[in-house]
């Protein structure tokens, strides 16, 4: 299901503390069905596959003296099995060991880390067929964005190319860029959009470029670095992981293509471990899966990715490849109006894959497990809660979720929470306790969120629930007897470890959040952030124009997110893990239960004001964006400097 809005008159909206200009008021939304061909969901069986426990991610070079961790990671295009056995295989991308064939997944195996021990990953773009000729991409790619546009050369990258008439879909080579997200990482090394690289492929066409403005940079910054020059085709980062113990992942992201490379699968786990902002072995449940593990060991701490996808009857990935999926609008497009003739505003799956299968089922002891849950989905907002009936409405709760950390580690306490709400890029470190269900009790974790963007409020009472039948379930819980004694702490007696203060700001910073609406036809075009000036007034900013947030280094700051828009957005900053401060529509009012902690993805609501506070104490270029990838593929992204 996607939906189509009338967010804005004359480009902006009005939404508290401010009036803009222009005003005309909200529209309800129009609803209309998923108009890609796609097969039928409720014809797909449901937890008939076992739940994926995703590996440990295999090193190179182990047992090296220098305290670095090494991997070799490509992105490959392979077959995986995600809807059930007796269905067709899809043909998906994902992360691997370069040297482990067998280790390629979607979702990825998951690179275990230990903080103060570095990890280098040479990432390589292997999107290229067995002759060494590129591939194209799975989904249709709209090269009417402000994109990594290779066929535009070294002077016409990274930019808007100006068509004459309304082009087709990209069928070029594929740039890629892994961003660790929610890592504390050098310039260099955090998967700036403008930093892809092509594969080194034998027929790149002549006169494309092979890799993006900010490539160049930081290859040399690196190797004056670390002493390691980028080969073709791939990029070196180093991750430093001087941070607190916490919940990562990593996903492609590349300029305007971010929601189309990380819909055909490269994203992954990144487990953060030890330091002082961890607890000891034995006082968590686990364990969790490691290298060298034998076949059948029983794991209690679980990553778990939630992604929503809509697949053809063949069993192929399902993508809008026009504009009309979203609204029916059939054109004309370029140059008649500044409707991107491909690019759909949100996309709803009309499927859940988790860790990499369609509704899947796991297998419980009678005991306490952790739960490292991930909205690993581009649009859609996620409640979870864990259910008695598979089709049940929200007053179902089972268990509750025992919450005790966010994407910045550890909250100060553990949260008790009858349901989970999560939106896209979000992660909530849980312990579930199915120690008194009895042997045979069948669970369901299931999803209330809407099949439409998300406004705040209840399901059920502010929204309509995800369609029970389908979007709704998650996974099924089959309790079994227990094997061996359950050592670890009940989550109520937890005592985890200090999550401190940030500190004072230096300075507030107010930005918008709206969205850009076309005159012909009616409809969103864009999603934008900017400024707000001293009287109120709010500045639409696009990705091409001046950097305007330029925190010193070792500053801490205060910004504010003034939502002028009818749904909310995941705001996510790069380099920092912040503290939300208030909220409301003054900013004053406090932070959501689970919030405590610290966070790099915030939820900022219709109407309100969202206040955070982040210290900035690396230099260099990074981004911040709405982490609906449809609106950071569109312009709802911006670049910040750290400054001297």
């Amino acid at each position: 299901m996607v939906t189509r809005r009338r967010l804005l008159a004359n480009g902006v909206a009005a939404s508290a503390p401010f009036a803009l200009p222009g005003l005309t008021g909200r529209a309800r939304a129009h609803r209309r069905p998923h108009t890609v061909p796609s097969s039928d969901p409720c014809s797909i069986p449901k937890y008939v596959t076992p739940l994926v426990i995703l590996p440990a991610m295999p090193t190179v070079a182990p047992g090296r003296p220098d305290g670095v961790d090494r991997y070799l990671i490509g992105v490959r295009q392979f077959r995986q099995q995600i809807l059930p056995p007796g269905l067709p295989a899809t043909t998906v991308w994902g992360y691997g060991s370069v040297r482990h064939p067998r280790t390629f997944h979607c979702p990825s195996f998951t690179i275990e880390a230990r903080v103060d021990r570095p990890v280098r990953v040479t990432w390589v773009n292997q999107l290229v067929d067995r002759a060494g000729r590129y591939l194209p991409h799975l989904l249709a790619v709209d090269p009417t964005l402000h994109w990594a546009n290779p066929p535009g050369g070294v002077a016409g990258r990274d930019s808007v190319p100006d068509f004459g008439c309304t082009p087709g879909r990209y069928r070029g080579p594929v740039p890629i860029v892994t961003h660790l997200h929610g890592g504390h990482t050098a310039e260099e090394s955090d998967g700036y959009p403008e930093a892809w690289f092509l594969p080194d492929a034998r027929d790149l066409p002549r006169g494309y470029a092979t890799e993006g403005s900010f490539y160049p940079e930081f290859r040399e910054k690196f190797e004056q670095r670390y002493g390691i020059r980028w080969r073709p085709g791939t990029a070196t980062f180093r991750y430093g992981n001087d941070q607190r113990a916490t919940t990562l992942w990593f996903h492609d992201h590349a300029l305007g293509m971010t929601r189309v490379n990380v819909y055909a699968g490269p994203a992954g786990f990144y487990l953060l471990r030890g330091g002082e902002a961890d607890l000891p072995p034995g006082v968590l449940p686990g364990p969790a899966p490691a290298l060298g593990d034998r076949p059948g060991t029983a794991y209690h701490e679980i990553p778990i990715a939630v992604q929503d996808r809509s697949f053809t009857a063949d069993g192929a990935l399902s993508y809008p490849a026009s504009r009309a999926d979203f609204d029916g609008y059939p054109g004309p497009y370029s140059p008649v109006t500044d409707v991107p003739p491909i690019w759909n505003p949100e996309v709803f799956g009309t499927t859940i894959v988790v860790n990499g299968r369609t509704w899947p089922v796991l297998e419980v002891e009678r005991r306490r497990y952790r739960l490292r849950l991930l909205n690993g989905c581009g649009s859609r907002f996620l409640i979870l809660r864990i259910a008695c009936r598979p089709t049940s409405g929200p007053d179902d709760v089972a268990l509750p979720l025992w919450q005790i950390g966010s994407e910045g580690g550890f909250l100060p306490r553990p949260v008790l929470r009858e349901h989970a709400v999560m939106a896209p890029a979000q992660r909530v470190d849980a312990i579930v306790d199915f120690g008194d269900a009895p042997e045979g009790t069948v669970l369901y974790l299931r999803n209330d969120g809407p099949d439409e963007p998300y406004q705040g409020g209840e399901p059920g009472t502010q929204f309509e629930p995800a369609n029970r039948a389908t979007t709704g379930q998650v996974t099924k819980f089959v309790v079994r007897a227990r094997v061996g004694e359950d050592t670890s702490v009940p989550p109520e007696d937890l005592v985890l470890p200090p999550c401190p203060p940030l500190g004072p700001a230096v300075k507030v910073r107010p930005l918008a959040l709206l969205e850009q609406e076309s005159e012909l036809p009616d409809g969103p075009v864009a999603a934008l952030l900017g400024t707000i000036g001293p009287d109120g007034t709010p500045t639409a900013e696009r990705w091409s124009a001046p950097v305007t947030e330029t925190p010193k280094l070792g500053s801490t700051e205060i910004w504010e997110f003034h939502n002028a828009t009818e749904d909310a957005h995941p705001i996510h900053v790069h380099q920092v893990q912040f503290q939300v401060v208030g909220r409301g529509p003054d900013g004053t009012a406090p932070p959501f239960d689970g919030e405590a902690g610290h966070q790099d993805t915030v939820v900022a609501l219709p109407g309100d004001v969202t206040r955070i506070r982040a210290r900035f104490d690396l230099p260099g270029r990074y981004v911040w964006h709405c982490h609906i990838v449809e609106h950071e593929d569109n312009e709802m992204m911006r670049p910040f400097q750290v400054v001297r």
